[in-house]
């Protein structure tokens, strides 16, 4: 019902004459609430151009504003209830910013609003080829519109439905990555371009800069809008999302504690290739040494991993969870504590020469901690090789001892790593749970 109210409205500016410029933005909510944030970034230039266009009036303006429509929405969390008041309260929000700028009579605007945006979660999961079970999902959504429209019998509360599909793998993609794009509210404005001009009505210039972050629509001039179907049309253009949804980007900044707790500085970086396949880096370097306690400790090298993430944690949010790699490592170290010392490959060489080297199997699970932080445990069994040297302190020198070739088989890799998560989406649920 709500969105036939949606299409009556629009026929009815459509019938509306002289009427041949339009305009429109998006206007972008925090979850749960229903206040105009100017400070968030995609609002804005949205905010400016509302702005710079109704402080405009008089008669340098080639154009009159006529109508205005506001139509609120908000993502299908939460109960049906209190997603119509939350929508019905945002476009009532952005009205009242409109106020500030340019008083209209009550014909000239008109608000909507939308409750739960089925529709619009429909048209986000088809263009995008990163939702888990992405057919089931589409299924499943186009039944609960064709229930909430009232073409068929409803089966149960449609939200419920939708967590429970695959154990609510699709929904908690959904939740993070599509939901933020529903809780909004639009803007549209028609003008019209006056043959003389009109000193008694407020005038103002609309931007035609098409800017596409912040134009989440490009309707039809309304004078093609001859009946019901074509405005149904425009309809589903008009509640696309505000930009393109942009791709999600995840990567991370790390540091294992057990090197920190050995005074091992070390720091890692893992980017996501999509697909549940990420590849992470490790560096770490230590040069301590006291020489009249003949103590040494010295390390640095690093390793690389190829890996694949699993399970139904990876499957909601990309480098969460199960992860199985292929890793090799690259080591220089020189080792003694007031005795006999081992120091790895060549004295005075080059790192290849001087480097012990491993490569293996790797298994971790990255566990989410806060929004943006994770513990990371792996371990790593696999083969270490390459040179290294036995020495002794004696007489203010070291006197060499023997030379020998390293062949290990075993445990090559221990990390519990603070996980720092970088990029658009890469962020866990509040308290860390996903």
């Amino acid at each position: 019902m709500r969105q036939i109210l949606f299409i009556i409205m629009l026929f009815y500016f459509a019938c509306m004459s002289g009427q041949e410029a339009h305009d429109s933005v998006k206007i972008f909510f925090n979850q749960e609430t229903m206040n105009v944030d100017s400070s968030l970034e995609r609002n804005r230039y949205a905010l400016d151009r509302i702005a710079d266009g109704l402080r405009r009036p008089g008669a340098d303006s080639s154009y009159l504003l006529q109508r205005i429509l506001v139509v609120g929405g908000s993502s299908p969390d939460g109960s049906a209830e209190f997603n119509r008041k939350l929508s019905e309260e945002r476009a009532n929000a952005v009205t009242d910013y409109l106020s500030r700028y340019i008083a209209l009579p009550d014909s000239l605007k008109a608000i909507d609003f939308l409750g739960r945006d089925w529709n619009g979660l429909v048209r986000l999961v088809e263009d995008d080829p990163e939702v888990p079970y992405k057919e089931e999902a589409l299924a499943l959504l186009r039944q609960i519109v064709e229930e909430v429209q009232g073409n068929t019998p409803a089966k149960g509360d449609p939200l419920r439905r939708l967590k429970k599909l695959r154990y609510g793998v699709p929904y908690y993609y959904m939740y993070l990555h599509l939901f933020p794009e529903l809780r909004a509210s639009q803007l549209f404005m028609w003008y019209s371009q006056p043959e003389t001009p009109q000193p008694d009505v407020m005038s103002v210039q609309p931007d035609t800069a098409t800017v596409e972050a912040e134009r989440p629509i490009e309707l039809p001039a309304l004078s093609t809008l001859p009946d019901v179907q074509e405005t149904q049309e425009v309809q589903a253009t008009s509640e696309a999302p505000a930009q393109p949804t942009q791709k999600p980007f995840y990567m991370d900044i790390r540091t294992n504690l057990l090197y920190d707790a050995l005074a091992v500085p070390n720091i890692g970086v893992e980017f996501y290739l999509g697909n549940r396949w990420s590849v992470a880096g490790n560096w770490m370097y230590a040069w301590w040494k006291t020489d009249r306690r003949h103590r040494y400790w010295r390390i640095y090298g690093g390793d690389l991993a190829l890996r694949r993430w699993f399970g139904k944690a990876a499957q909601r949010k990309p480098l969460t969870g199960h992860h199985l790699g292929l890793y090799g490592q690259v080591l220089i170290y020189d080792f003694e504590w007031g005795g006999r010392g081992y120091m790895a490959g060549e004295p005075g060489g080059n790192i290849l020469d001087r480097a012990n080297y491993a490569f293996g199997l790797e298994y971790g699970y990255s566990l989410p901690l806060a929004r943006q932080l994770n513990l990371d445990f792996t371990l790593g069994l696999g083969y270490m090789g390459g040179t290294y040297y036995e020495y002794l302190p004696a007489n203010g020198t070291y006197v060499w001892q023997a030379t020998k070739d390293r062949h290990y088989v075993g445990p090559t890799k221990l990390e519990v790593s603070l996980v720092w998560l970088i990029g658009n989406g890469n962020c866990n649920k509040k308290g860390g749970k996903q």
